[in-house]
């Protein structure tokens, strides 16, 4: 099925920080209905760490359906600030994942 556009609500968390993590996701259709989930524990991380890691597992679980159009929500503000441009990555451990968050939003 092909979908016009669909919504990707994501979070991840780690108990310690660092310390166990874990991952979620929800797609939406363009009638709000969930399509698909993802919800993991990913092991050993940072908070910061887990909610990329959540993005990326968001954004291949969309890249499952033929959308043409994807409106991302996410809760941290540096996540998104990194992915604006706001801020700089200068976390070497962040720098990876925020690459694999931006090869994957070409396809959008």
């Amino acid at each position: 099925m092909q979908y016009k556009k669909l919504k990707l609500f994501t979070d991840g968390g780690a108990r310690g920080n660092p310390g166990p993590a874990g991952i979620g996701a929800v797609v939406l259709d363009e009638d709000d209905k969930v399509i698909a989930e993802v919800s993991e524990y990913i092991g050993e991380g940072t908070n910061n760490q887990a909610e990329y890691k959540a993005l990326i597992a968001g954004l291949k679980k969309v890249k499952e359906f033929n959308v043409l159009e994807l409106e991302v929500f996410l809760d941290s503000e540096l996540v998104v600030k990194q992915l604006n441009r706001e801020y700089k990555v200068k976390d070497a451990n962040l720098a990876p994942l925020f690459l694999q968050v931006y090869n994957l939003s070409l396809s959008f």
